[in-house]
Formats: C-alpha cells, sequence, structure tokens
C-alpha cells in the first residue's frame, strides 16, 4: 500500500537549493523518494529514528553521504520531507 507524500513549499525551496548544489545526485534523489512512497520500510532506504536534537523525526538514505529527514506519519501513512542534507552536519 503506498504512502502519502507530503511536501511543503519551505521543503521544495531547500530541495532545489541542495540539488542546485549537488546536480549529480538528481536520479538518486528521485529514486529514493520513489522508494520510499512505495515502501519506506524497504532496506536500501535504512530508515530509522533520529535522535537527540531531531528526536521524532526519521531519517532516509539517499547514498552513504546525504539523507532525507522526514516526519513519518504511520497511523494516516504520510510522509513529511522536512530536510534534505548531508548525513554528518
Amino acid at each position: 500500500m503506498a504512502y502519502n507524500l507530503v511536501i511543503t513549499e519551505r521543503f521544495e525551496e531547500k530541495l532545489a537549493r541542495f540539488l542546485k548544489k549537488h546536480p549529480e545526485l538528481n536520479n538518486q534523489y528521485w529514486d529514493t523518494i520513489a522508494l520510499l512512497e512505495v515502501n519506506p520500510y524497504n532496506n536500501s532506504l535504512r530508515l530509522h529514528k533520529l535522535v537527540e536534537k531531531l528526536k521524532g523525526l526519521s531519517s532516509v538514505s539517499i547514498n552513504d553521504k546525504y539523507r532525507i529527514t522526514i516526519e513519518f506519519i504511520i497511523d494516516d501513512k504520510e510522509i513529511i520531507p522536512i530536510d534534505v542534507s548531508n548525513h554528518y552536519k
């Protein structure tokens, strides 16, 4: 069963800046999003809950270096992307 991806204007702006800075990740980003909508539990996404200042959010991997931070609402089958960034910053 598919999940509903809820894209905010703020995330669209962050994504545009991210893809402008990292155009080589465009295809990987969209492949990740497509898989996330179909099955966020797919092992290749490495879905995990975040801790400390990002507690309450989750993360999926675009690759070993970059991730998409999400709010994952299981009851409503909604996924709200919050940020796209380097894992280590």
